[in-house]
């Protein structure tokens, strides 16, 4: 499923082309504007096999910036920020479609291009020994793990920049 191109929300959003594993790409904008994680509150989504978004819960489109009607139905790497490096995600997929639970840090971009901080645990749902979908749970995440994983990330993203200039 191809999504629309974002809008330029303020004159210094930084402009980057994302392409999805699905081969479909847009252009996204981010800023330099981080929206803490909520004390107290978890955001949960499910997603069938292809990753379409199926459920989210009022915390999920609340710190999303995007409405609900806006959310189901689209690919879950509408929230892809483009600091996140591909194999973040790979790891992910891997995992959870070997029917194995994940946990990761996530750097996610909002409707408007500011961004959040979660820590993801994603789970398959197994219906009758098949997996069905996926849900997310997503917790307040550390600000000390994440100043550790800043760097790590941009490395990973470097040498995928590398990859795709030889």
């Amino acid at each position: 499923m191809r999504l629309p191109d974002m809008t330029r929300p303020t004159a210094d959003a930084v402009e980057s082309r994302l392409t999805y594993t699905d081969g479909a790409s847009r252009t996204v904008f981010a800023t330099e504007v981080e929206v803490p994680f909520p004390e107290g509150r978890l955001i949960v989504s499910r997603t069938d096999l292809d990753g379409i978004i199926t459920h989210a819960n009022d915390a999920f489109v609340e710190l999303s910036g995007w409405l609900r009607d806006e959310l189901i139905g689209k690919p879950h790497h509408i929230l892809r920020h483009p600091d996140m490096p591909k194999v973040a995600f790979k790891d992910l997929w891997n995992t959870v479609s070997e029917g194995k639970k994940w946990h990761g840090y996530v750097k996610n971009l909002r409707k408007d291009g500011s961004y959040y901080w979660v820590y993801a645990t994603a789970v398959p749902n197994i219906r009758n020994g098949q997996i069905a979908g996926y849900t997310s749970v997503r917790r307040k995440p550390s600000r000390t793990r994440i100043d550790e994983l800043i760097p790590v990330y941009r490395q990973w993203l470097d040498q995928e920049k590398e990859k795709t200039a030889s």
